[in-house]
């Protein structure tokens, strides 16, 4: 037998996703915007660091509308490893291109990172 849990808003639990999920938000806004700035280095330990938050409280948040969050956060953090990883040798052989690469992928980060914060603070899921 399942015990009942409590998710409505306010209760121990909600609170506790949502403080989760401000901290893994405010983790990727820091990476999104310091990703352009390359004598930035602790960006990657802090994408690492709310990835890894995300993957050990997903499965506090199943059956939640907070899931949607954790599922949409650890998706934009695997999109965008992929694709600065895939533009790292623009680093390498053209300095200029490299930063504009990364560049716009920080924006379509930043962009998600803020579409889920505000949803997040709303109380809505993400789709």
């Amino acid at each position: 037998m399942n015990p009942i849990v409590d998710v409505t808003p306010g209760s121990q639990r909600e609170q506790s996703l949502r403080t989760i999920g401000h901290i893994s938000y405010a983790l990727h806004a820091i990476v999104a915007v310091s990703a352009v700035l390359p004598a930035f280095q602790p960006t990657v330990l802090l994408l690492v660091a709310a990835f890894i938050l995300d993957l050990v409280k997903r499965s506090d948040a199943d059956g939640t509308w907070q899931e949607s969050h954790f599922s949409w956060r650890i998706r934009s953090v695997l999109w965008a490893a992929g694709l600065y990883l895939v533009t790292a040798p623009l680093w390498l052989l053209f300095f200029v291109p490299g930063w504009i690469a990364w560049g716009v992928i920080s924006i379509w980060f930043l962009y998600r990172v803020v579409r889920g914060w505000l949803a997040l603070n709303d109380g809505r899921p993400m789709p």
